[in-house]
């Protein structure tokens, strides 16, 4: 995994998310962002440009609103197709599909994966994720299962899908939810053992699986609170490191509202994510996300609506180019690792974002200029 950017020494490592759909913003506004592929790739473009690390695509089969197929929420283009498409027009930053195990064949996808990874020569990531968008995932004939049935499934899927990627000699595997007999895939990823995998479990049972299969740990952090927060960090790098020998990154995701003055971002964030949202989406993803998960108790969904329509329930950086990149220390200082950034409009926001806040974090220390990373990696992906 040497060449892929995940694994640099930068504290503060920074991606992108959602733009094969909607993003995370739950909002009517005209400037909210549309997945098209012009869009899609020059917002890789502008990220793989400036050195972010990660590019993540999301998997979403059907809207969450049932009998509205055609609601933005369910305009979701195919993350393999799309990371394979993204991985030909970058050259520097880790490409990421995400899948439902319910959804796709281990075989199938392993294949999938390894071809991806060839095309961006050693860049790509898996984000695995059982399911909880219950109506989608029936679309298939797969019944939800229960919580902790869930992480079962995924875990066999995940085992068979890294022997395809793993061993040389054909094998049998005869588990409770897959059988192959005479298994067998071929080429290889050129990532080795494996690409690196994200899981987002934030129940007790989905953290234990995050700690022993993923290299990347994505939660949603409850508090903006420091210390509330290096706990929750700390409890999945403790776990990872005393009950499975291994050492995993935490990364979050975050819309962000940056401005000249923090009381227009805060104008905006109001304008956009409480005037103006999305209410029976809103209400719908809250609805299923309560119903199918234990990432948070029905309490604090109510509480958290307003970042659920900002972006997906994650911590908002709102503020000036300052206010963010001191929040973005305030994680890093905390165990971070990563930050996912969504916003309403992703062209305007990366723009903002890599001229004004960059420059701040490099001067602090939390990450590198890029052009000094630059040759090594364009070396390494020659």
């Amino acid at each position: 995994m040497t060449r892929n950017p995940l694994f640099n020494a930068n504290r503060m490592k920074l991606g992108i998310f959602g733009t094969n759909g909607k993003g995370g913003a739950q909002t009517l506004v005209p400037e909210a962002y549309k997945p098209t592929w012009p869009a899609s790739v020059q917002t890789a473009q502008m990220a793989d440009a400036a050195g972010f690390e990660a590019i993540v695509a999301y998997a979403r089969w059907k809207s969450y609103i049932p009998g509205r197929p055609n609601h933005p929420s369910g305009i979701v283009m195919d993350p393999f197709t799309w990371a394979a498409g993204i991985a030909q027009a970058t050259s520097y930053s880790a490409v990421f599909a995400t899948s439902h195990a319910p959804t796709i064949h281990p075989i199938t996808c392993a294949k999938q994966c390894a071809t991806i990874d060839i095309i961006s020569n050693g860049r790509f990531g898996l984000n695995v994720v059982g399911g909880w968008n219950k109506h989608e995932l029936e679309m298939f004939g797969a019944p939800m299962k229960e919580h902790d049935a869930r992480y079962d499934h995924l875990a066999e899927w995940l085992e068979v899908m890294e022997r395809m990627w793993r061993e040389d000699e054909e094998f049998d595997f005869d588990g409770e939810f897959y059988k192959v007999v005479r298994g067998a895939s071929f080429p290889k990823p050129i990532q080795q053992p494996r690409p690196p995998i994200m899981n987002a479990g934030g129940s007790p049972r989905g953290l234990r699986f995050a700690c022993e299969h993923a290299d990347m740990c994505f939660v949603i952090l409850k508090s903006d609170d420091p210390a509330v927060i290096r706990k929750q960090i700390d409890e999945y790098k403790v776990t990872a490191r005393e009950q499975f020998g291994r050492e995993v990154q935490v990364w979050t995701y975050c819309p962000v509202v940056q401005r000249d003055t923090r009381r227009e971002a805060e104008d905006y964030l109001n304008y956009y994510a409480v005037e103006m949202e999305d209410s029976e989406s809103l209400d719908a993803w809250s609805a299923g996300l309560g119903a199918q998960t234990q990432i948070l108790d029905p309490s604090a969904l109510r509480e958290f609506r307003k970042r659920f329509a900002a972006g997906a329930g994650g911590n908002i950086l709102v503020g000036t180019a300052d206010d963010i990149a001191n929040q973005l220390h305030t994680f890093a200082d905390a165990g971070l690792d990563g930050v996912l950034c969504t916003w309403v409009d992703f062209i305007d926001g990366l723009n903002r974002l890599i001229r004004d806040v960059l420059p701040i974090l490099e001067s602090r220390g939390l990450r590198q200029p890029f052009g000094a990373q630059q040759p090594a990696a364009m070396a390494a992906n020659s």
